[in-house]
């Protein structure tokens, strides 16, 4: 299996924060949100390689930040033998971005991978079981991890990919941003797809859909062959702007002092 992290985004959201710091390396308990994703990728064993997919702006970001960790944690990285391989996808502005689509497609061929591939936001922050998230993909198939909005509002779970399943987890209705939510299970960008279904990311691209939106692509994918869900049961952070920022900061810093 092949693990890939995107963190091609611009972050306009976060402005001046990723002025010239892309969200991935910026600190969270004065550590960067991709080593809190990193130090739970790494001791899997299943996964013998980890990529990391930059737009051109900011990739001597990564190289630099990359090189230093291996410098600092080299026993960390010896230990777990695990590559980690950088790629460039050219674009330089939100003008030319791939999207979070597009970026996956480009890793994959650029890479020529043709195992199975978990995929993740280098954005977002999980507390997250990933030997049993594993498991569960190997017993069903190509899987998405869920989390539980029940109790909030309907405002708050409109924002998301909305998802219905079925007694076997099997995803059986997906809806991007609905106005009016059937469910309030909301879908996040931690996905393990297996080697069979990424030619159809190919398939989806060709068809002229949205690069840059997840939520459409696994919209459309569950309509071409089964899907299932996976709900977390820790905290998680999407930190698309200051304020979710800020929670992710104070949570981390409370629970992981020093």
């Amino acid at each position: 299996m092949k693990a890939l992290i995107l963190g091609a985004g611009y972050g306009m959201r976060l402005y001046p924060l990723t002025a010239n710091t892309p969200k991935p390396l910026l600190a969270i308990a004065d550590k960067p949100v991709i080593e809190w994703t990193l130090d739970l990728l790494l001791p899997r064993k299943e996964i013998d390689k980890i990529f990391i997919v930059s737009n051109h702006l900011f990739y001597t970001n990564y190289e630099k930040w990359l090189a230093e960790k291996m410098e600092q944690r080299a026993g960390l990285f010896r230990t777990y033998g695990k590559k980690i391989v950088l790629c460039d996808d050219m674009s330089q502005n939100t003008n030319d971005k791939l999207g979070a689509i597009g970026d996956i497609r480009f890793v994959i061929k650029k890479a020529s991978i043709k195992d199975d591939l978990l995929i993740v936001a280098g954005d977002n922050l999980f507390e997250i079981n990933f030997t049993d998230f594993i498991k569960r993909f190997k017993k069903q198939g190509t899987t998405i991890a869920l989390k539980d909005f029940k109790g909030s509002s309907r405002g708050l779970v409109s924002q998301y990919g909305v998802v219905t399943l079925d007694a076997e987890k099997k995803i059986i209705d997906f809806e991007e941003k609905p106005a009016q939510p059937q469910s309030a299970l909301v879908a996040l960008c931690l996905y393990i797809f297996a080697k069979g279904d990424l030619n159809l990311i190919d398939k989806y691209l060709n068809k002229g859909f949205n690069p840059d939106a997840p939520g459409y692509y696994l919209q459309w994918l569950y309509k071409q062959k089964e899907i299932y869900g996976y709900t977390l049961k820790g905290k998680w952070f999407d930190i698309g702007d200051i304020d979710s920022y800020g929670k992710a900061s104070d949570y981390y810093r409370h629970k992981y002092p020093g």
